[in-house]
């Protein structure tokens, strides 16, 4: 696949294409002509003698500080330099990719006045697959993602670090050598073009909002899995209920465990029971409420995501009636407000799994279950244990989900006294969808191995591809086993597409 980047902007499923599918990634006829249009106009500012911010000062606190004309090109390369100041183990490197990809689509637009060469610069590093080392702590989402950023401009010049493909790190001189790259000699305006960007928390965004589409719709089905392990009701999951309360994400979600719940004779075994409960528990009852409200939100996310990636983050920026302008679109408030939101969902659907699983293991509450889902239970704890470890992995998601984008710290001699903390709000977000991987992990095994004890009843065909896919790694219920494999097998297979896809093949699409 080949990504070209237009003038225009790219899409979400090519940052996606391009960061976890390395993608090639090519510039545009009318990109190279936006582009050189702007820089062009930053060549006259340079001869007219204008003082332009980032052209002809110097940066931040030093914006008032004029520099002469021969000292320009190495103001630009001090600014690297000296932003390239971040700490800390390397960002991944899907995290990165996307981050140089977004950069290229920001200078594509042409509204940042530099050459086309030095989009082409980090297409370059893109396409050899070089992957400049980026520190996790280093940015405020100030100023945008400035250290982040300026260790993958750093590379351009043949200084600074990459990832190597074994995860050590390699001096970026060395790497471009081999790959046969040069480094780049940056003219006026070109290094804070490069660094005066979002590139790194709106990649991050839309790599989480990927993972946590996939995991809102995992969530259906273990959901679904549980409630029918337990033997739950399917009546407070029908349409009508829901189309009185018309929220979008709810109606979704309740569809979706309606239908997983279907052609099951675990639910068809006491359907007519008079002695069923009236009502389930508001972990079972509720849980298109809570997931349905996690949907919207990443509805919401997508918005702001969409937005951002058709939106000129640069400063200063050039217009096309030949101002300069300085302008704060750098600031990443709207993607930190949209990341900490999100979090707060995902939280809550891991928060809820957990009380499913808790529900599955306790005798007192499982119909008729054994105790922690162990046949030979007192010898044997079961999963008992497994819960413990869900339980942790909620408080941590709890602390996680604090929003980072109200903590603002002032900087930079109080020129950027108000900072969005986005970079922060996105990394914890991807940090809490991969809790909820686990989450849902506990809650797979769990229910399965409910399922398995209904036997001989059969479990509907959800059921019965989920014990399919756990069963070869978690075998059935018996003595206690070492956990810890089988529960990182399960988040495989929440984390992958098979089980979904087996699910998909008997019933449909899941919304």
């Amino acid at each position: 696949m080949i990504v070209t980047v237009q003038p225009t902007g790219i899409t979400p499923a090519d940052v996606l294409a391009v960061a976890r599918g390395d993608a090639r990634v090519e510039l545009s006829a009318a990109t190279v002509e936006a582009m050189a249009a702007s820089r062009a106009i930053v060549d006259d500012i340079e001869t007219s003698g204008r003082p332009v911010y980032g052209v002809s000062t110097g940066f931040g606190a030093l914006a008032n500080t004029s520099i002469a004309p021969q000292r320009r090109a190495e103001l630009q390369h001090a600014l690297i330099r000296s932003h390239a100041a971040g700490i800390g183990a390397p960002m991944p490197r899907e995290v990165v990719r996307a981050m140089m990809l977004l950069r290229v689509r920001s200078l594509a637009m042409g509204r940042s006045g530099v050459r086309p060469v030095l989009a082409q610069g980090l297409v370059d590093l893109l396409n050899h697959e070089i992957t400049p080392w980026v520190p996790e702590h280093g940015s405020l989402g100030a100023s945008g993602d400035l250290a982040p950023l300026a260790h993958c401009a750093i590379v351009l010049l043949g200084e600074g670090w990459v990832l190597g493909k074994d995860g050590a790190r390699v001096s970026a001189a060395e790497a471009l050598h081999a790959a046969g790259l040069r480094p780049l000699e940056l003219a006026a305006k070109e290094g804070l073009a490069l660094i005066n960007g979002t590139d790194g928390m709106l990649g991050m965004l839309l790599l989480a909002i990927s993972d946590a589409a996939h995991l809102f719709a995992m969530a259906d089905v273990t959901a679904a899995l549980a409630i029918e392990a337990m033997l739950g009701s399917e009546r407070p999951f029908l349409p009508e209920l829901h189309s009185i309360r018309p929220h979008p994400g709810q109606a979704a979600s309740a569809a979706n465990i309606h239908r997983l719940l279907q052609d099951s004779r675990i639910m068809d075994s006491h359907r007519d029971d008079l002695a069923h409960a009236v009502q389930d528990a508001y972990s079972m009852r509720c849980a298109p409420q809570v997931a349905g409200a996690a949907r919207d939100t990443l509805d919401f996310v997508r918005v702001v995501a969409g937005r951002e990636l058709v939106s000129v983050v640069d400063n200063p920026v050039v217009l096309t009636d030949g101002r300069v302008e300085s302008t704060g679109n750098f600031h990443g408030a709207p993607l930190g407000f949209a990341a900490d939101y999100l979090a707060i969902a995902a939280a809550e659907v891991g928060a809820i799994a957990e009380r499913r699983v808790d529900r599955l293991l306790d005798v007192t509450r499982s119909r008729e279950l054994p105790p922690f889902l162990s046949p030979d239970a007192g010898v044997n704890s079961g999963l008992m244990i497994a819960q413990y470890t869900a339980a942790g992995i909620v408080a941590e998601n709890r602390r996680l989900s604090s929003p980072a984008s109200v903590d603002s710290l002032p900087t930079s001699g109080m020129q950027e006294d108000h900072v969005s903390m986005g970079w922060a709000a996105a990394k914890k977000l991807r940090t809490v969808l991969d809790n909820l991987t686990s989450l849902l992990a506990v809650e797979l095994l769990s229910a399965v191995r409910g399922l398995q004890l209904r036997s001989p009843l059969i479990p509907s065909p959800a059921g019965r591809a989920a014990v399919a896919a756990v069963s070869p790694f978690a075998g059935g219920p018996g003595p206690d086993v070492f956990l810890a494999p089988v529960l990182e097998q399960a988040r495989a297979v929440i984390a992958g597409p098979a089980l979904r896809a087996d699910i998909e093949a008997a019933l449909g699409p899941l919304s």
